[in-house]
C-alpha cells in the first residue's frame, strides 16, 4: 500500500506576524510536491492569521489541545476551538509536552481520543531520551507510548505517528537514516502485532529530530519513513526542500 508522504512544520513558540507573513509568502510562491501532504503547526495565538495567509491546500495544526470541549481550564484550548478557527490537525504528545510540562502517556492518549472524536486529525508523537537509548530501551519506550494511544484510539485513519528521538531534537544530532529506519520498522511490526496488519500497512510514521534540507533526501528513501515532523528548519526557506525530499 502506498502511503502519502506527510511533512509537518512545528513552529513551536516562535514567530510573529511579520515572520509568519514571510514564511507564508515563501510557501505560496514555491513549487511544492503535490504528492506530499503538508501540515503547519502554528502557535495558537496566530492560527487564524496563518490560515488566512497560507496556501489553502496546506493543513493547519494546533500544537496542543485539552481532552474536553470546554470548561474551567484556564489557558487551555479545545479541539472544538481549533476547528472553529480553521485548524484541521493537532500535534499531541510532543517530547516537550511530556518532559517540560509533565504530560503522562495516559493524558496524551485521552487528548488524542477526544481530538479525533471532535473531527481533528492527530500527529501523535513518541520518542525516547538519550538515557533511554543508551540503556537499550528505545523499543520498550516507544512501545509503551504506542500502547497508551492504542488503548484510546480505535480508528487510526486520521492519525499520523511522529517518531522523534528526544536526543535529536534541536541538538543538531540526527539519527542516521539506518537508526531511524530501524525504529520505524519496529513500530510497523508492533502495529501489525498489536493493532492490525491493515493499520500497519496504511499508518504513516514521520521521523522528527533535526531534519534539514541536507539530510531529508536520504531519510526519505527509507521504506518505513513516511514523512517528517520538522522543528527549526520549518521556519526557514529550506523547508521547501524538505517538503520536496521525495522528488
Amino acid at each position: 500500500m502506498s502511503r502519502k508522504f506527510c511533512v509537518g512544520g512545528n513552529w513551536k513558540m516562535n514567530g510573529d506576524q511579520k515572520s509568519i507573513a514571510e514564511i507564508a509568502k515563501t510557501l505560496s510562491s514555491a513549487a511544492l510536491d503535490p504528492n506530499t501532504e503538508v501540515v503547519i503547526g502554528c502557535p495558537a495565538i496566530y492560527l487564524m492569521y496563518a490560515r488566512n495567509l497560507l496556501p489553502c491546500e496546506l493543513g493547519l495544526a494546533g500544537q496542543n489541545a485539552y481532552k474536553v470541549a470546554k470548561g474551567a481550564f484556564t489557558g487551555e484550548i479545545s479541539p472544538a476551538m481549533l476547528k472553529d478557527i480553521g485548524a484541521d490537525w493537532v500535534i499531541l504528545g510532543h517530547s516537550e509536552r511530556r518532559a517540560i510540562f509533565g504530560e503522562s502517556d495516559a493524558l496524551i492518549a485521552e487528548k488524542a481520543e477526544h481530538a479525533l472524536a471532535e473531527g481533528l486529525k492527530v500527529i501523535a508523537c513518541i520518542g525516547e531520551t538519550l538515557e533511554e537509548r543508551e540503556a537499550g530501551k528505545t523499543n520498550e519506550v516507544v512501545a509503551r507510548q504506542m500502547c497508551a494511544y492504542a488503548q484510546k484510539i480505535k480508528d487510526w485513519k486520521n492519525v499520523v505517528v511522529a517518531y522523534e528521538p528526544v536526543w535529536a531534537i534541536g541538538t543538531g544530532k540526527t539519527a542516521t537514516p539506518d537508526q531511524a529506519q530501524e525504529v520505524h520498522a519496529f513500530l510497523r511490526q508492533w502495529l501489525s502485532d498489536n493493532i492490525s496488519k491493515e493499520v500497519s500497512a496504511s499508518l504513516r510514521i514521520q521521523y522528527g529530530g533535526s531534519v534539514t534540507a541536507a539530510n531529508a533526501k536520504e531519510l526519505a528513501k527509507k521504506p518505513d519513513i513516511d514523512g517528517f515532523l520538522v522543528g527549526g528548519a520549518s521556519l526557514k526557506p529550506e523547508f521547501v526542500d524538505i517538503i520536496n525530499a521525495r522528488q
